[in-house]
């Protein structure tokens, strides 16, 4: 597991959401949150957890929250986000589109027949 933040001190709670809007790498949710992590995990999973994360928060209803309720609710998202990928792949979890429309255990889908394109061009050529 890494060191965070939680280890040193408690986390800074004033205008989370603003501030977890400007980070960039997965790691600085995990440092600003206060979540411990195993490197090797968030290494192959970090846009999966984010994903997940981002999917969880859409869930929850800020409004009127103090600073420090919304601090916590978020904590626990990427908390929860990061458990779904200790244990599974991505590729089993399939969150993004480019996973799920290559899913190995569903079928192909039918698309229509196949037209060239010199023979959709053809047409043009003859004139």
């Amino acid at each position: 597991m890494s060191d965070c933040s939680s280890n040193s001190r408690p986390i800074d709670v004033d205008n989370i959401l603003d501030r977890l809007r400007g980070l960039s790498s997965a790691e600085d949710f995990f440092h600003a949150l206060g979540v411990l992590y195993d490197a090797r995990v968030l290494n192959v999973a970090r846009l999966h957890i984010l994903k997940r994360m981002g999917q969880y928060l859409v869930e929850e209803d800020f409004d009127g929250l103090p600073d420090r309720v919304i601090a916590a609710r978020a904590r626990s998202t990427l908390e929860r986000a990061y458990s779904d990928f200790e244990a599974t792949s991505p590729l089993s979890q399939r969150i993004f589109k480019v996973l799920k429309d290559h899913d190995p255990d569903k079928p192909a889908e039918k698309r229509g027949a196949f037209v060239s394109l010199e023979t959709a061009l053809k047409p043009f050529a003859e004139q």
